[in-house]
This record gives structure tokens, sequence and C-alpha cells, in this order.
């Protein structure tokens, strides 16, 4: 293992295209940093939205051989780049290359780097890992076939049941048809309308309540660069979009991010319908992994045929801040993952949530919903 020999600190758009070059091949030398995620577009994407962003470069021999994007406070306290929104974390680095954790805090001015995906190769964070999850993936192959032979061949326990429903919805709404990469901003905004709704629905916050992440979104949309593009894809049913997602991919790995449908077809299983089309058409267009995330969803077993391993915890170095910080957030992230750890407390706490949801959406839609 190499140890690097000088650390700066960049903002985002302050990378030059040599460093981004290098950031790139970092990605490009190990399987573990193919994701979309950590990309520098990502970094540059967070960066033009939130002013605590920076990046992290590590030298050796006066070459920049690592990358940490991250988010820092004004009282120092740092976490992943994106935290919340982002499926996967990583210090990239080119093979061999190792660092100081507390020398890396203290040159970037934090008591506390908090992460909640950090992918699994990180060891010098290994000390300050809190629990690890499982990561459902999908490796993909690439099909010749039209869909329904890919899906009869794919998930044939599946096959049946969802070619039934596209029959049926194709009956009742229009003739199905599915739109890999469409570029059309409406049905962007389409899609957020919806997550939104569902959201409130089932209790959750609301991130398009956030203009920064409707910002940062529509952002991505228009990205359209080899290491990171924003693909949004749409199942229509004659002219009317039925189910729709949107996120990012590299060269090699789709990320699934945001995925959401008009609950007027709920029966026909729309969102299903959304990620076997998906899966078929990356397949096809080079993609070989697609990243479901953390999380444990029924449609995750049904389609995963691996999972990953990715981390939460808090690197820290001696400071008040970062003690402070551990005793409130340490508490409250274990309440929320022994919830979603044990069926029998996640079903109620879901029903819970579905109840308050449907207590604040009984009257008018509610202003801010990140719809544009």
């Amino acid at each position: 293992m190499r140890s690097t020999s000088a650390i700066t600190i960049h903002r985002p758009e302050e990378l030059n295209e040599q460093l981004r070059r290098a950031w790139h091949r970092a990605m490009e030398e190990s399987p573990d940093y193919a994701n979309p995620f950590l990309a520098p577009e990502f970094a540059l994407g967070v960066g033009r939205y939130r002013k605590g962003a920076h990046v992290a470069v590590l030298h050796e021999g006066g070459e920049a051989v690592g990358f940490l994007p991250y988010e820092r406070n004004a009282y120092g306290v740092g976490r992943a780049i994106g935290l919340g929104l982002s499926d996967c974390q990583a210090l990239v680095h080119r093979p061999g290359v190792t660092w100081d954790t507390r020398e890396l805090l203290k040159v970037c001015g934090l008591s506390v780097f908090e992460f909640d995906h950090l992918v699994e190769e990180q060891q010098p964070f290994g000390p300050y890992v809190t629990g690890t999850f499982a990561s459902p993936v999908l490796d993909l192959k690439p099909g010749e076939d039209g869909y329904p032979e890919w899906l009869r061949a794919t998930y044939p326990g599946l096959a049946k049941t969802t070619l039934k429903k596209e029959r049926r919805l194709g009956r009742d709404a229009g003739e199905v048809r599915f739109v890999y990469d469409e570029r059309d901003p409406r049905v962007l905004r389409t899609l957020m309308r919806w997550k939104s709704a569902q959201y409130r629905r089932t209790g959750r916050m609301d991130r398009f309540s956030r203009p920064w992440i409707v910002d940062l979104v529509e952002h991505l949309f228009q990205v359209r660069e080899e290491h990171f593009t924003g693909i949004l894809s749409v199942v229509y049913a004659g002219d009317r979009p039925v189910a729709a997602h949107f996120g990012p991919r590299s060269r090699s790995v789709f990320a699934a991010w945001f995925t959401a449908y008009d609950p007027e077809f709920g029966y026909y299983s729309p969102g299903l319908m959304m990620h076997l089309r998906l899966a078929q058409a990356a397949g096809g267009d080079g993609v070989t992994l697609m990243d479901m995330g953390r999380g444990e969803k029924e449609y995750k077993d049904w389609l995963k045929t691996r999972e990953l391993r990715v981390a939460e915890g808090f690197a820290v170095r001696p400071h008040p801040v970062a003690a402070a910080h551990r005793m409130w957030r340490r508490p409250v992230r274990g309440l929320r993952n022994t919830v979603l750890a044990h069926p029998r407390l996640r079903e109620p706490a879901d029903r819970l949530l579905k109840t308050v949801g449907t207590l604040r959406t009984s009257g008018p839609d509610r202003p801010g919903t990140g719809a544009r």
C-alpha cells in the first residue's frame, strides 16, 4: 500500500480538466468505483446548489491519485456528498493508495465525516463503521431478443403475470410502449410530481419539496458525458405516461434512483413493469450492472442477482463537535436501522407513516411539492 504525500482542497467547479481525467481514471481502474454517484459530474452537480461542497484531492509524487467529495457545514461537520440522495459513496482512488483518516479530516477542516452508503473496499474508514447493509444489484446481460422473449428467459416466474398486465393495460388505456432515454423535460416534472405525492402519501420526507434537489435533478437530466449520463425512462399507454424513472448511468453501472407512477394505474403494477423494461434496455445499452440501492423492497428481492455490502458510520478526530454530533445522530440511526431490520417492527411503522400521510393529503394539495 502506498501512502499519499499531500492533500489539496477544491470546490467541485475548481477541478480542472487534468484533475477530472485523473478522477475518471481512478474510476476506470477499479470496479468498486464504477458507480455514477462516484463520478466528478455528480459532485459538480451537487456543488452548483450546495455551498459546502468540496473535494479533497490526494497526491502522490505530484500526481492526483484519490478524490473525496464531501459537504462541510460551518461547524466542521462533514458528510458524504449528496448524503440522503447518493446510493454510493467512497474516496475514489487508484489501486494501492491508502491514507490516514484523521489526517484527512484535519486537512478537510472536519471534526466528523458521516457516510451511509460507503463501498466495502474503503479500509481506512473501517474503524469508524457502525453497521453494514445489503445493497441489491442486478447483473445485466445484453439481449437481442424482443422484450417478451427476454422477460420469459430472465424472469420466468414474473413473465406470465407481467405480460398479462401489460396486455390488459394496452387494451384499457392504449398501446404500451417504453422509451429508455426520454428527453422531454415535462415528463421529468411529471415524475417529480408523482414522487412528491408518493412521499406525502406514505408519510416520508418529500425530497422534492426542497428546491435544491429539484434543481439538481433537472441539472443532471441535462448531463450527457461518458462517465455520467442522466437517463429518464418512461412507460406510456398510448400517449399518456403511466410510470417513469430517472437515474444516472456510467459506462457500465446504472443507478436506480427515482421511480414513480400514476396511481390511477396502480392495478397494472407499473413500477415493476418499469424496472423490468429498464433492465432489458440498459443491458442492451452496454450497462453490465444495475445498482438498486440499499433498502428492503419486495421488487428488489424479485429482481436482484446478488448483493453488495455498503457501510454507514462516522469517521471522527478528537474534537468536542464530533462527540456531540455522534451523541445526537447515532441513536437516531440505530433506532431507524432496528425498525428496518425487523419486519414485525417495520410493517407497523409503515402503516403508521401511511396513516399520517393520508391525513396530510386528505385536503387540498399543499404548495411547494417541488414540481415546476
